[in-house]
């Protein structure tokens, strides 16, 4: 796909740009309308393939959870493994579409890998995430950083006292989400691991008060995400943090969502989640 294109999808997934104006250009840089309207479907999240993992699955258990946030209670999504071991447990920080059929599987993949995983919706104080994607973007932009911090320290409280986590716990995010790992790596010195996936660096001013392991994934041709790349690295160099970073080139932003095809790379994807499997089982407990 030209990547003038995916450049512009990303453009309206993070600025946002007014769907209208991003129907305008698409179909300018498609060539038409009828072409853009193929494209289209390619870019956008196919919920039909959010289902890696069944609810039903029999190796695991899932449901609905809520836990006190700062500001009030927060939901979320849990999904743990069934069996009598204590696990470790995994805060899965969704991107700036909030908490979707996508990120509830792909806490049912960490719970099928034996991880406790719990998916909170930081759209909560909002009212929940709604099932318009434009709207929880919006919604998203609105929220204030500091009490999203506060309530991904919670639920990594939450997760630290429930009875059949080990009483370790990490956290793992994706674009939006990745941002926010970052920054809950910064404000939460009791965690165990954190990995991010494309998201935006935190400041590099609060990067000495990061405790955790990191696991740090970004893309190759995410210009966006990659300019603040270098001086994050130089910061956590300084100040001696445990981090690995891998970049995957060719690949682009949100490379590990399998349900946006235009971005998702299934190799590098694999490797990614394969490597945050590893690294999440060695830090937690579970490997």
């Amino acid at each position: 796909m030209d990547p003038r294109i995916v450049a512009l999808y990303d453009e309206y997934a993070h600025a946002p740009l007014k769907r209208r104006v991003f129907m305008d250009r698409l179909t300018a840089l498609a060539g038409g309308s009828a072409a853009a309207s193929l494209i289209l479907p390619l870019l956008e999240a196919d919920r039909a393939l959010a289902q890696t993992v069944a609810p039903e699955d029999a190796r695991i258990i899932t449901g609905a959870v809520s836990f006190p946030g700062p500001g009030g209670e927060v939901r979320g999504y849990l999904a743990g493994p069934i069996g009598g071991a204590k696990a470790g447990a995994v805060v899965v920080i969704h991107e700036n579409r909030g908490l979707n059929a996508h990120i509830e599987d792909v806490a049912r993949r960490l719970a099928v890998a034996g991880f406790l995983a719990l998916a909170p919706d930081f759209l909560s104080p909002a009212g929940g995430t709604p099932k318009d994607e434009d709207r929880a973007r919006e919604m998203i932009g609105a929220l204030d950083s500091a009490n999203t911090v506060a309530n991904a320290v919670a639920a990594a409280a939450y997760l630290r006292e429930r009875a059949e986590a080990n009483g370790k716990v990490g956290a793992v995010g994706f674009c939006w989400g990745g941002g926010v790992a970052g920054r809950l790596a910064v404000a939460d010195p009791t965690l165990d691991a954190v990995v991010v996936f494309y998201g935006p660096t935190p400041d590099p001013a609060g990067v000495p008060k990061i405790k955790a392991p990191l696991l740090l994934h970004y893309a190759g041709l995410d210009e966006r995400i990659g300019a603040g790349v270098p001086a994050f690295q130089a910061a956590l160099d300084e100040a001696g943090v445990n981090y690995t970073l891998y970049m995957y080139e060719g690949v682009n932003h949100a490379f590990h969502n399998d349900t946006s095809a235009a971005r998702y790379d299934p190799a590098a994807a694999a490797l990614a989640w394969q490597r945050t499997l590893d690294f999440l089982g060695h830090r937690l407990g579970n490997g």
